[in-house]
């Protein structure tokens, strides 16, 4: 069977791929919500201070999300942007009952893009507050 436009699977492939490219950059503006309403909370109510943007630059954050390791590895950081846990601080946490039924993957690369957004070497650099 030969193909009247050789470009019309390109294009249909180029159209399906366009929803994968805008959710791998991730919300920044969702994710400076989730970070500041859940991480900063959290870390300012039990950790003794919150930890902004600045204190790593992108690529030290992009490793710190990919090792996901928290609390000087004793768990899992992924945990913190899962539903589970989000479902368990929603009764008090506004940011987690808004994004209750955000996939986990996507409010981690929502996330991301905020902190390497607001990192030392970021286009914006942001403070916890």
């Amino acid at each position: 069977m030969k193909l009247r436009n050789p470009l019309i699977p390109v294009l249909v492939l180029g159209l399906l791929a366009l929803p994968l490219a805008a959710h791998a950059g991730g919300d920044w503006k969702k994710g400076r919500i989730y970070y500041r309403m859940v991480c900063t909370a959290c870390h300012t109510e039990k950790a003794g201070g919150a930890i902004a943007p600045t204190s790593m630059t992108m690529a030290q954050w992009k490793a710190y999300i990919e090792t996901d390791k928290h609390a000087k590895g004793k768990d899992s950081l992924k945990r913190y942007v899962s539903k589970e846990y989000r479902e368990s601080i929603k009764a008090t946490n506004k940011a987690a009952a808004k994004f209750i039924d955000d996939p986990d993957a996507e409010l981690l690369d929502d996330v991301q893009a905020f902190v390497a957004k607001g990192a030392k070497d970021g286009d914006s650099p942001a403070k916890c507050n």
